[in-house]
């Protein structure tokens, strides 16, 4: 059912609109969250419930459920804070679908929920900061690493502290910023944030304990190196023990504003690291590729051979070192 068929169904019941809640995927249709759902659910008290001749009332459901199924009883009828408006039609809003959703933990709901939680964080970056401080918790530190994927360089992850009303309009991931914004940002950032660490492991140590374990390592240098010790860490997708309390987020650097800064950090100091290396092998192209596997990058691989910045464990440069019978 899309959003014309619920409001028709809706309509077509004609109770009052004040007594009862679209709740669940109905809700977030009604919403342009998702396009179309199978059933349509509603919320309301014991007593609005049994006032309902529903023998009436039940062909508006279309798909042949019956109204016990379609129909949740609720003692509150959930609060204002949970509801918002469609057509005049009480609805669930999208952040108490989303916890719900989250409190089911249904196999089928998975990518219901990250759909949602990016959502969400797309309108407010800052919400996982600010469930933080409703619990009391004022130093939060945001983690993030860059180059996982090069053939050559180091891995650099960043660990920042911002301040309680930071505000920095347009930051996201670092990825999807051009390299002047990158640049501006970074600048901003280092001069607002209440502490900075950076972590840096080079390519020996990535060939020896793997990018993974390097990627970690990276991270906890990068905590460590912070002058402020953090109450609570936010860390882009990646689990990480540490004796500080930490929450993984998947897409953290698209949905915390502190996880974005510290990508920036990272992916500003990483750059700069291979924009020196450059200067003394320019023929690698590696102010524009960053020492990714890029067309120009192969070629001169093949033509000059590898560097001790590169990675030896990484194809195609492991593959090359065999060809060659280094």
């Amino acid at each position: 059912m899309n959003k014309e068929e619920i409001l028709n169904a809706l309509s077509e019941l004609e109770l009052d609109k004040n007594s009862y809640i679209v709740i669940s995927d109905a809700s977030l249709v009604l919403q342009g969250i998702i396009e179309k759902t199978l059933n349509i659910d509603l919320s309301c008290s014991t007593k609005f419930y049994n006032q309902i001749p529903w023998n009436t009332k039940i062909r508006a459901f279309l798909l042949g459920h019956k109204y016990h199924d379609a129909i949740e009883i609720s003692d509150h009828l959930y609060y204002p804070k949970d509801m918002t408006y469609v057509d005049g039609y009480q609805c669930m809003n999208i952040e108490k679908c989303l916890e719900i959703k989250r409190r089911l933990n249904r196999k089928q709901d998975k990518k219901i929920i990250e759909r949602l939680d990016l959502y969400l964080c797309s309108k407010d970056n800052y919400r996982y900061e600010k469930k933080l401080k409703g619990q009391g918790i004022s130093l939060i530190a945001g983690v993030d690493e860059v180059g996982r994927g090069p053939l050559v360089g180091p891995v650099v992850a960043a660990c920042v502290i911002l301040p309680d009303k930071f505000d920095l309009e347009g930051l996201t991931d670092s990825k999807k910023l051009s390299e002047k914004k990158r640049e501006q940002f970074y600048e901003k950032i280092k001069k607002q944030a209440i502490s900075i660490g950076v972590g840096i492991i080079d390519e020996k140590k990535i060939d020896e304990i793997n990018i993974y374990e390097a990627t970690k390592l990276a991270m906890k240098e990068a905590i460590s190196n912070c002058n402020i010790k953090p109450e609570h860490i936010l860390i882009d997708a990646m689990p990480l023990n540490v004796n500080i309390p930490t929450t993984s987020i998947i897409k953290g650097d698209l949905k915390s504003i502190t996880i974005s800064a510290a990508s920036v950090i990272a992916k500003v100091e990483r750059d700069r690291m291979l924009l020196e290396l450059d200067k003394k092998y320019p023929m690698y192209d590696f102010k524009n590729n960053k020492g990714y596997p890029t067309k120009k990058h192969l070629e001169a691989i093949e033509k000059y051979g590898i560097l001790d910045d590169h990675r030896k464990s990484y194809k195609p440069i492991s593959d090359y070192i065999q060809k060659q019978g280094l």
